[in-house]
């Protein structure tokens, strides 16, 4: 487990510095919607990153984002979100974050999260904690939700921004503030770090929240996904917030 964290460590890494190097001109198109976008950055991201994994663990199976899915032969499967908050990347807003997971037959052993515009390596193995720049994390447990501090992000289906427009107008009448970043992979991993006390939002995938899951959990948060809702918060107000989100 050691030497695949240490790997999808150098990955991310090297696929931050391509990013980093972003071209003058940047080339759009769209997938689930007309405001949902993809770079030609997104998939050089996951380009180079396949080719690393597969450099390195030619059995490995692979989900990707933007396409990339090949079955494994050893028991092990990478998933990988080259660009987790391209909104942010096209707007060279900091924040934005690559996101790489392993996972085995029981869920995800590994977990990478790296956002080389705000300084931070966020890595987990199952059982092993959470870690943020190599230091130990954990999340802030318990909060009140009159004193939690939340991230959400807004999804790209019309249909789930009406559900968050409720969520939202709910929850601000009972909460200190929110927090909007632009990378849930980020926000579950603040989470993780205390950064902010709970999260919640509508419409993730796998790739979204793999990596990001793990960290949260190996920091003591729980984390849930109720069909398109994603829930991450210390176990005292993660109970509360399902309350009001789930109508517990």
């Amino acid at each position: 487990m050691e030497a695949l964290k240490n790997l999808a460590v150098e990955i991310a890494k090297n696929a931050g510095s391509l990013l980093l190097n972003r071209p003058k001109q940047l080339d759009i198109s769209t997938k689930t919607s007309d405001i949902d976008v993809v770079t030609q950055m997104d998939r050089a991201s996951e380009r180079f990153i396949v080719e690393e994994i597969l450099k390195a663990r030619p059995d490995d199976g692979i989900i990707g984002e933007e396409g990339a899915d090949r079955p494994s032969k050893s028991g092990y499967t990478w998933v990988i979100d080259p660009i987790d908050g391209t909104v942010n990347y096209l707007y060279n807003m900091a924040g934005w974050s690559v996101s790489i997971a392993v996972k085995d037959l029981q869920g995800t052993v590994v977990g990478v999260v790296y956002s080389p515009t705000i300084d931070s390596l966020y890595t987990a193995i199952r059982g092993g904690g959470a870690f943020l720049n190599g230091s130990k994390i954990s999340c802030n447990d318990p909060i009140e939700l009159n004193r939690a501090l939340i991230a959400t992000g807004f999804a790209y289906r019309s249909e789930l921004r009406e559900q968050q427009i409720a969520q939202f107008n709910d929850l601000i009448l009972k909460i200190r503030d929110y927090r909007r970043n632009g990378s849930a992979a980020i926000d579950i991993c603040h989470v993780a770090s205390g950064q902010v006390d709970g999260y919640y939002e509508m419409g993730l995938l796998e790739w979204d929240r793999a990596a990001a899951e793990l960290i949260a959990t190996e920091a003591g948060a729980t984390v849930s996904v109720h069909g398109e809702l994603t829930i991450a918060a210390g176990p005292y107000l993660y109970g509360k917030l399902a309350e009001v989100l789930l109508g517990n």
